[in-house]
């Protein structure tokens, strides 16, 4: 009997707690206002000040998820 394979390496690298709370922030401003341009929602969930590229990456996980999705204007909603 052969070993398993090892796992195939993921694209989006391992979930930690972080992005999970992130993504949970996102979602919670969004349910809170409503349709929000990405810009904005950066700015209401202080995005700005975490470490580099981590609200693109919650953002686009929560979206994955089908958390929340981008309307034709191009604002980010929940789902």
């Amino acid at each position: 009997m052969s070993p398993m394979p090892p796992p195939k390496p993921s694209t989006e690298g391992p979930r930690d707690r972080q992005v999970l709370h992130e993504m949970g922030q996102i979602v919670r401003a969004l349910q809170a206002n409503g349709p929000t341009p990405p810009d904005r929602l950066r700015e209401v969930v202080g995005g700005q000040w975490w470490e580099e590229g981590r609200f693109e990456r919650a953002l686009a996980l929560a979206a994955s998820d089908g958390l929340v999705h981008t309307t034709g204007d191009g604002s980010v909603v929940a789902t």
